[in-house]
């Protein structure tokens, strides 16, 4: 009974990881037709490359894509090993199809810097999605993770590299103009990312420094119904062991938390930074 529970239940899970990709790969070609192609705005990877050539030599973005990209997973599935699976080959030939067929659509806007922004922000949210469902759109993704292999080069830096080399083309290729605007689409595409994937919201972390260890930690305790982690430190001046109470709550508590600390200890330490994404008891579950 329990492994057919299990095996419903991963049947479940693969089924909303393929809605993810097709959903999000969906949403990716949108943006793409709506706002991007329309305004030569190539904001790196593959639909950027498909862009430039649309505009230069007019041929169809659909087949580019599907011309780069194919090839691209191939070659990642032989040089770097079969992890991509079927699901990366699934986006990898389902987005350039979506773009085919939206192809006639009317432009959402004919101004370049609205494309760069609304556009940007499909982009990431149909990346972000895809990634949701552990795959990817394949694309220059797969050819930065060749050179980083092969160069060494870290992948971050071979992803900016690529994608900066398009955009620079895209400069040359149509106006200084142009290759700013695919910056701020670049740059707004990253950060939707982001947002998908640790969510809206944010939390707090304080490390608190305190000679009322104990009371600080009880009146986190009672009053704001948050965990405590002590942690051992050292000053560096006295080289007296001193407790550092570290703390996460969500934004909404954190007011509450610093009253708190200063009623109890005035003189109190406190370091507080922006905690991300938080995973466990009280926030989020995965």
């Amino acid at each position: 009974m329990g492994r057919k529970r299990r095996t419903r239940s991963a049947a479940s899970t693969s089924i909303l990881e393929y809605g993810y990709i097709l959903l999000g790969s969906t949403l990716v070609a949108l943006a793409f037709n709506l706002f991007l192609l329309p305004n030569k705005v190539a904001s790196g990877g593959v639909s950027g490359i498909s862009t430039i050539l649309n505009s230069l030599l007019g041929w169809e973005p659909a087949y580019v894509q599907w011309a780069f990209n194919i090839p691209l997973f191939i070659a990642g599935v032989l040089l770097l090993g079969k992890q991509f699976g079927i699901k990366t080959l699934v986006g990898t030939i389902f987005l350039p199809f979506v773009v085919f067929l939206s192809k006639d659509m009317e432009p959402a806007t004919n101004n370049a810097l609205l494309g760069s922004l609304f556009g940007g922000i499909g982009v990431g949210l149909g990346l972000g999605i895809v990634f949701r469902g552990k795959a990817s759109t394949g694309g220059t993704d797969l050819a930065a993770q060749i050179v980083h292999k092969y160069t060494g080069i870290s992948l971050g830096l071979c992803v900016a590299l690529i994608d900066g080399l398009i955009v620079l083309t895209s400069a040359l290729a149509f106006s200084l103009e142009a290759g700013m605007y695919a910056l701020i689409s670049l740059y707004v595409t990253s950060k939707t990312i982001d947002f998908i994937q640790v969510g809206f919201g944010r939390s707090k972390m304080a490390l608190i420094v305190t000679k009322q260890e104990a009371a600080v930690r009880e009146g986190i305790f009672k009053n704001i119904d948050r965990g405590v982690t002590k942690l051992q430190g050292t000053g560096g001046f006295t080289d007296d062991e001193r407790p550092v109470l570290m703390c996460v709550v969500e934004q909404t508590e954190f007011t509450k938390l610093k009253q708190l600390v200063k009623d109890l200890d005035p003189s109190a330490f406190v370091i507080v930074a922006d905690a991300a994404e938080v995973l466990g008891e009280g926030f989020n579950r995965a």
